[in-house]
């Protein structure tokens, strides 16, 4: 955008008379210090200028020269969130917002606002020198699953932001050039020479400031307890599993996985009182008869557990619906708890929230898996936790592995996350199980709940290992609050 347009010359002339455009000595966020310093933050107490700025921004990605398009705009905090505020209202454009101080309560989110994995986000930012702000908010969004590839400012400090965003994938777009501001400033007589000539030879001697390494947003451990987070549970289920764990100090549930219904219905007496809950895959059990499923509840009650059925959900929504109600096993009947995968989309989770939600039940989505080699990474658990954050009447939680390193942001702590392949050493088996320690999962991964199978099942004393593995999930559950 050339400056000589009488309508830029204004925009600079103005931007000048509320001192939005300093002369001095001023020390920038990139370290150096600087003889001219812009400052926007006073735009928002002149609606009209705020206005002018944020319409003549979106205009210039949204020309018809221009072969920008996105779908989402975020401006980078704080100064920016004004102008993009106006840009989002004025153009009816959906607006996301970068949080710079991530909450330990509420929804914990680094990123506010409704989006879809894959989408594209233009930034908004008032000016770029090195560009450290625009990769310090485009990280967190494509950590989400979002794509960014442009950015819009108003002034270009012509300092190496330009270029150092280019590295990252992301083109600048500016309205100005400080150079070009300096000299419609001199021209109507607002600086003298001397002051023109002593910013551009500091501009010519500092034409590529280096940019931060910019860290990701690291996610919190949630430190609340069990017991504050069942009060921002939505969902029945997930408010008496958070009770059940707080009330036996257990977040353990037993994997099930035996041979014949008479051992999974002696197993669960003899370990209900060491567990939370109970997962079944109960189209394994070849002596399966429908009073089964009573006597399970007989010993859930007995010995104050939930129940969780393996099931793995994966077609449309009207097919999943008659799954979980009807054939010979009935789930919805008996199951506190299934799961599902999201392959189908948010339609699965509508069909079983159909039936579920009235009975009480809840439902834990597969965001990832423990199995070497698993798809149900990256994009596809950003699009699990999505589509869990728009049904937690119903979403409890998920089957993950590393919560703590999911890129996606913090998570709802309504939320509860239970990992599979515990066992008290770290490995695998010949069929691709990843196994961690109840300490690695909880502690270091961020977990909630340990599922355990054969290292209870192939126990000698069933009952005594799972004291086991309840005390160390419980103890690194402590450490992980303290």
């Amino acid at each position: 955008m050339a400056s000589s347009l009488p309508s830029m010359e204004s925009l600079i002339l103005r931007l000048h008379e509320i001192s939005a455009v300093k002369f001095g000595n001023f020390k920038l966020k990139s370290g150096i210090s600087s003889p001219v310093y812009i400052d926007l933050r006073l735009i928002v107490s002149y609606p009209s200028l705020l206005s002018q700025i944020s319409q003549t921004l979106v205009s210039a990605v949204s020309s018809p020269a221009q072969t920008t398009s996105f779908d989402l705009i975020c401006g980078v905090p704080y100064t920016a969130l004004p102008i993009a505020a106006v840009i989002s209202v004025t153009n009816n454009i959906p607006m996301l917002m970068r949080r710079k101080e991530v909450k330990s309560y509420g929804t914990a989110k680094v990123i506010e606002g409704a989006f879809l994995p894959n989408q594209t986000c233009l930034i908004i930012e008032d000016l770029v020198t090195s560009g450290a702000s625009v990769l310090e908010t485009a990280a967190p969004l494509r950590d989400c699953g979002l794509k960014v590839t442009d950015a819009v400012v108003l002034i270009d400090r012509e300092q190496g932001g330009r270029e150092n965003l280019a590295e990252n994938g992301i083109q600048l777009h500016a309205l100005l050039k400080l150079t070009e501001m300096v000299g419609v400033l001199r021209r109507f007589g607002k600086v003298d020479e001397e002051t023109e000539q002593m910013v551009l030879r500091f501009l010519d001697e500092n034409r590529k400031v280096s940019v931060p390494k910019v860290e990701k947003e690291t996610v919190r451990k949630v430190k609340m307890g069990y017991g504050e987070r069942a009060i921002l549970s939505k969902n029945e289920t997930g408010r008496r599993l958070y009770e059940v764990m707080l009330q036996k100090e257990s977040n353990l549930c037993l994997a099930a996985d035996v041979g014949t219904a008479a051992e999974l219905l002696d197993l669960a007496d003899k370990v209900g009182q060491e567990i939370c809950l109970l997962k079944t895959h109960v189209d394994i059990l070849p002596d399966f008869t429908p009073d089964f499923c009573s006597k399970l509840r007989s010993i859930a009650e007995k010995h104050n557990f939930l129940i969780f059925e393996d099931r793995k959900f994966a077609d449309i929504g009207n097919t999943v619906t008659m799954q979980y109600e009807g054939g010979i096993f009935r789930i919805l009947e008996w199951a506190d708890i299934v799961n599902a995968h999201i392959i189908s989309g948010p339609g699965i989770v509508d069909g079983l929230k159909l039936k579920g939600l009235p009975r009480g039940r809840g439902l834990f989505l597969l965001a990832e898996m423990s199995s070497a080699g698993n798809l149900a990474t990256g994009d596809y658990t950003a699009a699990a936790l999505k589509i869990a954050e728009d049904h937690s009447d119903f979403v409890i939680g998920f089957i993950s592995v590393n919560p703590a390193s999911w890129q996606c942001g913090p998570v709802n702590p309504a939320f509860i996350h239970a990992t599979p392949g515990v066992q008290m050493v770290k490995g695998g088996d010949a069929l691709g199980q990843q196994y961690n320690t109840p300490y690695s999962v909880i502690f270091e991964r961020g977990s909630d709940i340990i599922i355990v199978g054969r290292g209870i099942i192939k126990a000698a004393n069933p009952a005594e290992a799972a004291r086991e593995y309840r005390i160390q999930g419980w103890n690194a559950y402590l450490v992980k609050c303290s």
